[in-house]
């Protein structure tokens, strides 16, 4: 292809956090450019939005059914070639399927849906469509997550018997001085517009996806304890959980919004017959391999000794540390590699394409419901269906 992918956008308006971070992450490599959004429910605030980013006011659009209608009526060298949805988690379904079926390929905020329904309806959706549906789980493209990978997939591990997950966040633990009433502070705690959990789908379903992504394993099921620490709130802010493998591994998951002190502290330890490894998000440019018989290593990012596929998802040389935006761009990167052969007609290729699909978005959901099923019924051990 000779030219950038044109990009449309779902939400991320005035204030809102990840909309920013995505479009920075699309525009990193040059590959994309942001021509059209819908960047708000509210007609004026997405104008406004649109004034912001200095787009053409005819492709700024009042609601995404009129922009996923407008676009395609465009002729194919002027319409966008996929849309962001960077809005709230009951607007997917319909946002995605409105674009789907008008022919437009999508880039999707996780989770992938309201509820497991309607992951499974979009999931059928997709592959009629036979488009490019690509989920931003950030965090599988952080190089030294790809390290980890190839790592795990060349069998240097050995088989794998314990995985250790976890995601510490402690920025809510505020709403006890400043919400003492009670009041919901967010929109990720009203199960009106979040769906059934609120910490463990925000951030637990981050840590379920990095290990499928990093082990290959499936997920079987889980004894889950959630809780909700905030007076007044209807929805989880914390959570722990037992979890069983296909291979026979076990697992422990947590998640939590009340961990005082902690900031972003995503990790993941993975114990092996022959090694463990173990990574810290907020430490992305390294990778701990561990040994029982001789010292451990310490892999960084950006040097000659890491693998193809690392070294394909970095930017800078070693002693220059890439961190979240570049690893949201290297999904971004991948998906377009993927929109762009179907454009060329060359999709998909032989070797595949590095970034979370609908089938990761449909397992995320199964695990999100099944979390909540299991806490609901005193922890009992619960399988993932529906999947």
């Amino acid at each position: 292809m000779n030219r950038k992918l044109r990009m449309g956008m779902v939400g991320g308006g005035r204030g809102a956090f990840i909309g920013n971070v995505h479009r920075m992450a699309a525009n990193l490599d040059g590959r994309i450019e942001l021509v059209a959004g819908c960047f708000s429910s509210d007609p004026e605030k997405s104008r406004l939005s649109g004034e912001d980013l200095f787009l053409d006011p005819s492709r700024v659009y009042a609601s995404f059914a009129e922009m996923a209608a407008r676009e395609a009526a465009l002729p194919p060298g002027e319409r966008i070639d996929f849309v962001s949805i960077v809005a709230r988690n009951d607007l997917h379904h319909a946002v995605a399927k409105a674009f789907l079926e008008a022919g437009i390929h999508v880039v999707c905020e996780k989770p992938l849906a309201f509820s497991l329904a309607e992951a499974l309806e979009l999931r059928e959706i997709v592959a009629r469509s036979g488009l490019v549906f690509a989920l931003t789980h950030n965090y599988t493209g952080y190089p030294m997550v790809k390290e980890a990978r190839a790592m795990v997939r060349a069998g240097a591990l050995g088989r794998i018997l314990k995985i250790v997950a976890e995601y510490p966040q402690g920025y809510a633990i505020t709403a006890l001085k400043d919400h003492a009433d009670g009041a919901i502070s967010n929109w990720r705690m009203d199960p009106a517009v979040a769906g059934v959990s609120n910490c463990i789908g925000d951030i637990g379903s981050h840590a379920e996806n990095l290990v499928r992504y990093i082990t290959g394993l499936e997920l079987l099921e889980i004894a889950a304890d959630l809780n909700t620490f905030i007076p007044g709130r209807p929805l989880d802010d914390d959570g722990s959980m037992l979890c069983r493998y296909d291979n026979g591994a076990r697992g422990v998951l947590y998640a939590s919004q009340i961990s005082t002190g902690d900031e972003n502290n995503l990790n993941v330890r993975i114990y092996g017959t022959e090694a463990s490894l173990e990574w810290h998000q907020e430490h992305p440019n390294e990778l701990i391999v561990k040994y029982a018989d001789k010292p451990r290593e310490i892999r960084r990012r950006g040097n000659s000794y890491i693998g193809p596929e690392a070294a394909k998802n970095t930017r800078l040389p070693f002693g220059h540390p890439e961190a979240f935006i570049e690893a949201f761009a290297n999904v971004y990167l991948a998906a377009a590699e993927a929109i762009a052969d179907h454009i060329d007609g060359r999709h998909p290729r032989a070797a595949g394409y590095d970034f979370p699909t609908i089938d990761d978005g449909v397992e995320g959901m199964a695990f999100i419901e099944a979390a909540v099923a299991s806490s609901r019924a005193n922890a009992a051990w619960t399988q993932l269906r529906g999947r």
